[in-house]
């Protein structure tokens, strides 16, 4: 690819929430991505309520596309070569300030209390604990208290940490940035989440060996498409009223749903589906 012509990404992203510029794809296994939007409207229904974003391109034509739904848009990767982009991951400075705000912020959340206390102690960031106990913080942000803000802010503690071979550490690293592109997809910033959701390819080719690295794409794709979703494990804990144990699992799905949609999808499970599948994991762990 020339450096003419930058390296492109699909993501997803509300339809009221399209650009002007930003080409839609149709779906999966399409060749080319349709005409540039020009502009966009919204229909309300006869209660009022916004129903319908009605997305005019370039070429003259019209898409009526339901408000809220997730749509596929092809974009630029961010300014750089792909193989930066895991650098322009912003990697915070002064992590137990944004640690303490955090806490600081929920001040009767024993949870976060806990881990904070923790952390402030000093992070070392070549201990796989302490990367769990900032995944831990940033999830109990977002999935237990609906604080997008801060939950990214300790994201980005760890996720412009590049990876350096070591995978176990790393599970944690990409974790935040999984999350992390989640959050900014979900509050419109495609840029941001195009770069989260590069890095979290990071440790994809990692194998410098040809027999290694055939064996490795070959269990990724089949992690990608075959993913292990817990779905006996939710089951049987629901079954038993173990209410604690399902959402431990369910926790899991959620970290399995948001690493399929920040890789770039599943060959067996749609946009659509993942979103609604995202949804309803957040709802559940929240309830």
């Amino acid at each position: 690819m020339s450096e003419s012509q930058p390296e492109t990404y699909v993501f997803r992203v509300n339809a009221e929430l399209l650009a002007p510029g930003q080409k839609l794809v149709p779906g999966e296994g399409a060749a080319e991505p349709l005409a540039p939007v020009a502009g966009t409207s919204v229909e309300a229904d006869d209660f009022g309520v916004p129903a319908l974003v009605i997305a005019k391109l370039d070429d003259g034509t019209s898409l009526r596309l339901a408000y809220g739904s997730a749509v596929r848009v092809q974009a630029p990767a961010p300014e750089g070569a792909p193989s930066d982009a895991v650098r322009q991951v912003p990697l915070e400075e002064n992590p137990a300030e944004i640690i303490a705000g955090a806490a600081a912020t929920h001040p009767n959340n024993r949870a976060v209390q806990e881990i904070a206390a923790r952390l402030e102690r000093g992070l070392n960031v070549k201990s796989g604990s302490h990367l769990q106990d900032v995944r831990d913080l940033a999830h109990i942000l977002y999935i237990d208290l609906g604080d997008a803000e801060n939950a990214l802010k300790v994201c980005n503690v760890i996720a412009g940490l590049p990876f350096d071979g070591n995978l176990g550490r790393w599970n944690w690293i990409q974790n935040v940035l999984a999350l992390a592109a989640h959050i900014t997809h979900q509050s419109g910033d495609l840029e941001s989440s195009a770069v989260y959701s590069h890095a979290v390819r990071a440790a994809d080719s990692y194998e410098t060996d040809p027999l290694k690295a055939k064996l490795a794409a070959a269990l990724l794709q089949r992690q990608l498409n075959e993913p292990n979703l817990y779905d006996r494990e939710i089951h049987r804990a629901s079954e038993a009223g173990n209410d604690r144990s399902e959402r431990e699992w369910r926790v899991l799905r959620l970290n399995a749903l948001l690493y399929l949609r920040s890789h770039g999808g599943s060959q067996t499970l749609s946009d659509a589906e993942l979103d609604r599948r995202i949804r309803t994991e957040l709802i559940a762990v929240r309830g």
